[in-house]
Formats: C-alpha cells, structure tokens, sequence
C-alpha cells in the first residue's frame, strides 16, 4: 500500500521538476542573449562615433557557443536605427531564423 502512495506522489513531482528545468533553461538562454545583445549594441555605438557611414548590418554572426545575432540598420545619414537580434541556434544550421530569436534590442544612433 504504501509503495502504491509512493508511486502516486512521485509522478506529479517529476513532472514539476521537469517542467522546472524546461523553464530554466528558457530562462538562461534569455538571459545570455539579452547580455550578448547588448554588448553587440555598445560595439555598435562605439565604432559609430569615428565610423557613422559604415553600414551594421550583420546577418547570423557567431557571438558565443551557439549563439548568432543579427544585426539590422536602416542606414540612414542623419538619424539610423539599428535593431540587434540574438538568440540560440538551436537547429544547428547556422542561420538564426525568427523562431530562435530570444532578444531584440533597438537603438537610434545620430551623426
């Protein structure tokens, strides 16, 4: 009897614990490209400073064990806007498509 009440609690506690990790981990990877997304920012608005004309943008760039951003800049010669996207490739193809993207992060950078 006492094994069967054992069996009974056990299964709703794994599925918990399970769904605990799941989360967690969707919360790592948040975390680790909402900090990549930034820093790619800051790299941005440091070079824009001396280098305003040049154009950012960046298509599935390897920023860290599995991670790729993409960067969008509209390119325009007063007043751009540069849109980072970063997240975990999880498919593995090189390439971050819109169903992997964990962060968008935009800024307007002026002359």
């Amino acid at each position: 009897m006492a094994s069967a009440l054992l069996a009974i609690a056990i299964v709703p506690l794994l599925r918990a614990l399970t769904a605990a990790h799941v989360e967690d981990r969707a919360i790592e990877r948040k975390s680790w490209s909402l900090l990549l997304a930034q820093q790619e920012l800051e790299y941005i608005r440091a070079r824009c400073i001396h280098h305003y004309g040049v154009s950012y943008r960046v298509n599935s760039k390897s920023v860290r064990d599995g991670y790729l951003c993409t960067v969008a800049d509209d390119g325009d010669p007063s007043l751009r806007t540069v849109t980072v996207s970063v997240g975990l490739d999880q498919n593995h193809d090189g390439v971050l498509s819109s169903d992997e993207v964990e962060v968008n992060l935009s800024t307007r950078l002026a002359r």
